[in-house]
């Protein structure tokens, strides 16, 4: 089975494991960096980016959803993922509900 992997989860990942205030101690940027080159050296793994759709999925998920400010970021990978027919969407976020289209499952959550 194939898995993707958007892009600005990727951007995303490496500020969050990086930064001071969220982790004690952070992860080095090597470490990160690291671990993200295992999960792109998988052969079943695909990176996801903007497609020639990308804006009209977007432009759709932003009124469907109803959504202002930062999770402008949020509808930007429901688009990403959309656009790539993926089926099913791991997230801890709860705000991913507001994209009906895109089902979410928390993997956290048995």
């Amino acid at each position: 089975m194939r898995w993707g992997l958007p892009w600005p989860c990727v951007h995303e990942f490496l500020g969050i494991v990086t930064h001071p205030r969220v982790y004690a101690p952070p992860s080095t940027l090597e470490e990160a960096v690291g671990q993200v080159d295992l999960w792109l050296e998988s052969p079943v793994a695909d990176l996801l980016t903007e497609t020639y759709t990308h804006w009209e999925l977007l432009k759709d998920l932003l009124r469907k959803g109803q959504v202002r400010g930062p999770m402008v970021h949020d509808a930007r990978v429901a688009a990403l993922c959309l656009a790539h027919g993926v089926t099913e969407f791991w997230t801890a976020d709860r705000d991913f509900s507001r994209f009906p289209d895109l089902p979410a499952r928390n993997p956290l959550q048995v």
